[in-house]
């Protein structure tokens, strides 16, 4: 009784450390946007009939550059997320009969399990999200041009 209390409570500290893990990755995951919507809406914002550029037309093009920053760090999170919760499904169906990768915390044998971080970039969620913030920059520059 004893032992099996021990396996159990190894088990939950196994899963725990885990699902801390994951908790991070989904955590960074969302900072992430919440930055990239910040960022590029303050230099917009501060940018509009300042002194700061004479010519907003490059600007929104430049402000691509993060947000394919923040796009791809984004789904690398995910990525990461993904491959610790193919972890925490190993472990648990197989900590019971197992102490193989005991307290590992490595998820790199589960990468091939998963979409790439492409992949997961040009997932729809992720598609819609930068791919509006996207449009909305290449609207910006279109009608900066226009006027």
């Amino acid at each position: 009784m004893i032992e099996k209390h021990l396996d159990m409570e190894v088990l939950h500290k196994e899963i725990d450390l885990i699902q801390d893990v994951i908790k991070r990755m989904a955590n960074n995951s969302f900072l992430l946007k919440g930055w990239m919507i910040t960022i590029i809406v303050a230099v917009l914002a501060l940018t509009k009939d300042t002194l700061v550029t004479n010519d907003a037309n490059y600007l929104s093009i430049i402000l691509m550059l993060p947000l394919f920053g923040f796009w791809y760090l984004d789904a690398y999170f995910l990525h990461r997320e993904k491959c610790y919760r193919k972890l925490y499904n190993w472990v648990i169906a197989n900590r019971k009969t197992s102490d193989e990768h005991l307290y590992s915390l490595d998820h790199k044998r589960f990468k091939n399990e998963i979409n790439s971080i492409w992949g997961i970039m040009w997932s729809g969620t992720l598609r819609i999200f930068y791919g509006i913030t996207a449009l909305l920059l290449v609207g910006i520059t279109t009608y900066n041009l226009i006027h």
